[in-house]
């Protein structure tokens, strides 16, 4: 995981361990500007950097002018450091770093910031970099993956956060970790440390509603609390810019084929590594488990499908969102 090599790669420039080149690429953006600011904040002091550190982007500068700038001395410092930020706009000519880093200034820190793209690894630069320097590859969470990532952020910050406070704000901002920690970091300004993120503080603070959101929704179908569910839809209906038709459909097209891969599993135990699903969730399956046979689940899959389709204006026409929602319901509740 992403995370952890960065943890790894922070750990070792504090003791010191500084790699002369440091290549951070591929599709989430937050890893690579964490490590790349931490470097361009710690390996110099203030006074050093005046003199010894440049940013440079990639579409305003060649493979040639890197290296150039690489290969000086530092002044009146034990390194220098050349940043390339944006370097994924040098795509077709990154190849030409391979002569530089099988032979890197070893008093210079070289860090290349390769967003949304990654090196091929059968290619000479790739296996370069892997021997002579640090190769990260920061790849996109999947969306079930981000309330995990959310407890171990706050974790070692010396927070705690409930499973279904973390659900809450993964179904609110999705999987841009950007995003996700803009808004742990306003939380941190106003908890103490060590106290727990609950549903709660969520709403007061962030503005989502701890009662009418897809988790909520989804979880009212799952134990088949028709008036609970057919209040959020209600919600949603009043608030449809807030809660967009797409957002309610994906969430529950994910939990309706969860729920017939759960009916398949003869080994009941292995539902949350199997699903991707925390465990605290799992007695939610079980229960959705015991109100929807399979083949009762497959025919809400087709609903589901349906009302997406509905929803894209194909076979339906001036049909409101919270009509659509309503009508879903009730096949599903039938």
């Amino acid at each position: 995981m992403a995370l952890d090599q960065v943890k790894e790669i922070i750990t070792n420039i504090k003791q010191g361990k500084i790699a002369p080149v440091y290549f951070l690429m591929g599709e989430e953006p937050y890893y690579i500007d964490g490590v790349s600011d931490f470097i361009e904040a710690n390996i110099l002091t203030e006074e050093e950097q005046g003199f010894n550190q440049m940013v440079f982007y990639g579409r305003d500068v060649s493979i040639e002018d890197i290296v150039s700038q690489a290969k000086r001395y530092p002044m009146m410092a034990d390194r220098q450091v050349v940043i390339v930020k944006e370097a994924q706009d040098l795509s077709r000519t990154i190849e030409n770093l391979v002569s530089y880093v099988e032979n890197p200034q070893p008093t210079t820190v070289l860090v290349i910031c390769y967003k949304y793209k990654k090196l091929d690894a059968r290619k000479k630069l790739s296996k370069a970099v892997k021997k002579h320097g640090v190769l990260m590859e920061s790849k996109k969470l999947y969306e079930n993956q981000v309330p995990d990532w959310i407890r171990r952020v706050m974790v070692g910050r010396g927070y705690t956060i409930t499973p279904k406070a973390a659900q809450m704000l993964t179904e609110f901002l999705g999987n841009d970790l950007s995003k996700v920690n803009n808004e742990l970091e306003k939380l941190q300004l106003i908890l103490k440390s060590g106290e727990q993120v609950t549903p709660q503080v969520i709403e007061e603070n962030i503005g989502i509603s701890k009662d009418f959101n897809n988790f909520e929704l989804q979880s009212a179908i799952a134990t088949k609390d028709v008036k609970k569910a057919f209040g959020i839809v209600q919600y949603f209906s009043n608030n449809p810019k807030n809660h967009p038709l797409v957002m309610t459909v994906a969430l529950l097209y994910s939990f309706f084929s969860k729920l017939l891969l759960y009916h398949s599993l003869s080994d009941k135990s292995s539902a949350p590594r199997t699903l991707g699903v925390n465990p605290y969730f799992i007695k939610e399956y079980q229960e959705a488990a015991r109100n929807y046979p399979m083949k009762k689940v497959s025919a809400i899959v087709s609903v589901i499908r349906e009302v997406d389709l509905k929803g894209k204006g194909v076979g339906a026409s001036n049909i409101s969102q919270g009509d659509l929602l309503k009508e879903m319901l009730v096949k599903i509740f039938s």
